[in-house]
């Protein structure tokens, strides 16, 4: 995803196409890099046009846990609503793979939604896919137990990736599911054993 006439919704305005890559900031961030945090003023929405970002939701406690991924072509829908209604983020977004992002004003935002249709559908359309991640997340520590939600991650990891070889620590493994860094570890070891996985430094090899 190189350019935002790629994107379904806008294959039929030019118009607001051009609108977006002039009213929006273009930006480069590295991986690890904090885009939003939580309780941060909303001033403008990611689109991300390369690399990959991810939201993460902190406790009290200072656990996180992944919420969902933004990929190219998408963006964040939790800031769509909050900047909408004046409100500070409720989420931290954070660049997992070095990525290019456009950066559109919130009244733009606003302009656009009573403008151009081309526009509240794409609204909608992320709104319905987050929607149904948040229910699965919801199913999972709900109903699965933290051995299968292991396994699930790092073969969504895998898929996002494009690599069955993952580099990520257990800390951060263990934040993203929301447990313990002793669990993650415990079950990789156990994951190993049985031939599902190869663990290096740093990095999971699915089998």
């Amino acid at each position: 995803m190189d350019n935002l006439e790629q994107i379904p919704e806008f294959k039929s305005s030019p118009e607001l196409i051009k609108k977006l890559y002039q009213y929006s900031t273009k930006k480069h961030f590295d991986a690890g890099s904090i885009i939003l945090n939580e309780n941060s003023n909303i001033r403008s929405i990611p689109i991300v046009i390369k690399g990959v970002m991810k939201v993460i939701r902190t406790e009290e406690d200072g656990r996180e846990i992944l919420l969902y991924y933004i990929k190219a072509g998408e963006s964040c829908i939790m800031s769509f609503l909050g900047g909408l209604h004046n409100e500070t983020s409720k989420v931290k977004a954070e660049v997992e793979e070095d990525a290019e992002i456009l950066f559109l004003p919130m009244d733009k935002v606003s302009l656009f939604i009573k403008e151009y249709p081309q526009w509240l559908d794409y609204i909608f359309r992320l709104y319905h896919k987050r929607f149904e991640e948040l229910l699965e997340i919801v199913n999972a520590i709900a109903f699965k137990k933290v051995d299968e939600r292991l396994v699930t991650f790092l073969k969504n990891k895998s898929a996002l990736t494009g690599s069955k070889t993952i580099t990520i620590t257990h800390e951060q493994l263990a934040n993203e599911l929301g447990t313990a860094r002793v669990v993650v570890s415990r079950l990789l070891k156990q994951l190993e054993d049985s031939g599902t996985v190869q663990l290096g430094r740093n990095k999971i090899s699915l089998v």
